[in-house]
């Protein structure tokens, strides 16, 4: 499943900025791999792969540099989000982190069950199964906590919700740190994480809601933050 109304090479673009932004397998400055590793990882024709470079070349993610290859640009507002950044930087309080996470994710979940492309989805149930893991062994999970709602935001296709997320990351930090030294916060995690899931694989968008829904109740309940 391709996102409709958009080409292959836009499809591909967006994977390729996943793999930048969510994934982390380049960071700035670093080089891609040649064009054709390239295109046999991401299953493509180099001609596809060369339209969705050109993509990425225009909105300042990529540049190519002559007879040397393309990379990834150093452009700090990869990880930024609008005129949001300041709000970064605020000391908000959980509740207020809590209450933004229950306005805008469960909607998230909904818009993702209902777009995701196929690549999309499975990058959303990679970081989800993998989460799990570092749980059961007690490993930090802080950066997969951040990928799996990160590959949830982008499956919405919304750019607002994307450039969000930098904010509620300070919410899902805070959540992750707490949770880690309550048993029932974490075995809460590991079946709401399981349930949307679930939902997301089912494409079932109305279950995805309300999982995440439940989801963020329950660390609310953890925090000791009343639903008003």
């Amino acid at each position: 499943m391709t996102r409709p109304g958009r080409s292959l090479a836009e499809n591909v673009a967006d994977d390729i900025l996943a793999m930048i932004s969510i994934d982390k397998k380049f960071a700035m400055g670093d080089k891609l791999p040649n064009e054709n590793q390239l295109s046999e990882d991401l299953q493509v024709s180099r001609t596809t792969l060369r339209e969705a470079i050109r993509i990425l070349v225009t909105h300042n993610v990529l540049e190519i540099r002559r007879g040397k290859g393309t990379y990834v640009k150093n452009n700090p507002e990869l990880n930024e989000g609008y005129n949001l950044k300041d709000l970064t930087t605020c000391q908000l309080d959980v509740k207020d982190l809590y209450e933004m996470r229950l306005i805008f994710e469960p909607q998230s979940a909904y818009y993702a069950a209902k777009r995701a492309t196929d690549k999309e989805l499975e990058r959303i149930l990679y970081y989800g199964r993998l989460e799990e893991e570092l749980i059961l062994k007690k490993e930090d999970r802080t950066e997969v906590e951040q990928a799996f709602h990160k590959s949830i935001a982008k499956a919405t296709h919304n750019e607002f919700m994307n450039r969000l997320m930098p904010i509620l990351y300070q919410a899902i930090d805070k959540g992750v740190l707490l949770a880690d030294t309550k048993e029932e916060m974490i075995q809460n995690t590991l079946n709401d994480h399981r349930m949307i899931m679930e939902f997301l694989a089912k494409r079932d968008a109305e279950g995805a809601k309300t999982a995440m829904k439940l989801h963020i109740i329950h660390a609310m309940r953890g925090f000791g933050i009343a639903e008003e």
